[in-house]
């Protein structure tokens, strides 16, 4: 058995990195398999994770596009399809800035092939990005499409943007390493992305889990306490109880005996806009105690990081 404090983690280092190995860095965490990432490990993984349909792994990388269209009526057809998991803004008549993950561009052009400024989108993707759109149109090139021009907003010109545009195209993502009872709650938020480890496929009696249960320390109890000594001999059952069972079952079955006091990793992805709603609301004094002892110092470390967005937001 093994106690840990919750912590959690700014991911911003993934942002200098390639959308595969972003995608593959983040998708890994569901299996606890970083240990299997190599120089050219990230093309295959997405790949495999194309074939799959393990859709919400492409959610972990945005791409923010400038679009200018000469005819309304294009922008019209746009609008109409209801476009799902995009950030969209007018910025000028006839310019509109357009910010989505993988699987939002992917799923779009598959709902919406013949949509023009869809399909423009999509032919400049592939020819940017042809790992991940390779499989819808694997026998004929992109046709280039007129009176539209697609252009990718990059990162330092994306951090320029005037705030209200910037906290509604800027997506940081944050692993946090706390209980399952702050990932049922954190997981209710939902314009986020997540990826968690699954207790259902990681073998915590395998030789990389240390062949133990990690609990988190809860904030309830002082160590040393009556409290905290009934808490550590209930974590302590728990464990044997789900080691003893693994040698006749399942991952998927044994875990059914573990509390909500077990260690989780999640990653939570979310454009600025809500990750401002989510400290509102989990900053209060009404949040749940465990959920602020993450949730107040990492707003700290967003204010430092994005004053314009969030010394405003409250």
């Amino acid at each position: 058995m093994r106690v840990i404090p919750p912590s959690y983690e700014i991911l911003d280092h993934l942002d200098g990195v390639s959308l595969a190995v972003r995608i593959e860095s983040c998708g890994r965490i569901c299996y606890k398999s970083e240990d299997k990432i190599t120089e050219g490990s990230a093309e295959p993984f997405v790949r495999n994770i194309v074939k799959r349909g393990h859709n919400s792994v492409m959610e972990m990388a945005v791409i923010t596009l400038m679009v200018e269209a000469e005819s309304d009526t294009i922008v019209q057809q746009f609008f109409a399809c209801l476009p799902k998991f995009f950030q969209v803004d007018r910025v000028q008549k006839k310019e509109l800035l357009i910010t989505g993950s993988v699987r939002a561009f992917r799923e779009v052009y598959v709902e919406n092939p013949g949509v023009k400024l869809i399909k423009a989108i999509t032919g400049f993707l592939a020819g940017r990005y042809p790992l991940f759109f390779e499989d819808l149109a694997p026998h004929h090139g992109w046709v280039q499409q007129s009176g539209l021009l697609v252009e990718e907003v990059g990162a330092e010109e994306r951090d320029r943007l005037p705030a209200h545009l910037l906290a509604r195209h800027r997506h940081v993502a944050v692993k946090f390493t706390v209980n399952r009872a702050v990932t049922h709650e954190i997981v209710r938020h939902r314009p986020c992305s997540f990826l968690q480890e699954s207790q259902r496929y990681c073998r915590y009696s395998e030789d990389k889990f240390g062949s133990e249960v990690t609990f988190i320390k809860p904030l309830f109890y002082e160590p040393g306490s009556p409290e905290y000594a009934l808490w550590e001999e209930a974590m302590r059952a728990a464990e044997r109880l789900y080691l003893k069972l693994l040698e006749s079952s399942s991952p998927q079955a044994a875990r059914t005996v573990l509390p909500n006091s077990c260690k989780t990793e999640i990653i939570v992805y979310a454009n600025l806009l809500e990750w401002a709603h989510i400290f509102r609301l989990r900053t209060s004094q009404a949040a749940e105690p465990s959920m602020r002892e993450v949730m107040i110092p990492l707003r700290a470390d967003f204010v430092r990081q994005f004053p314009a967005v969030f010394q405003t937001a409250g």
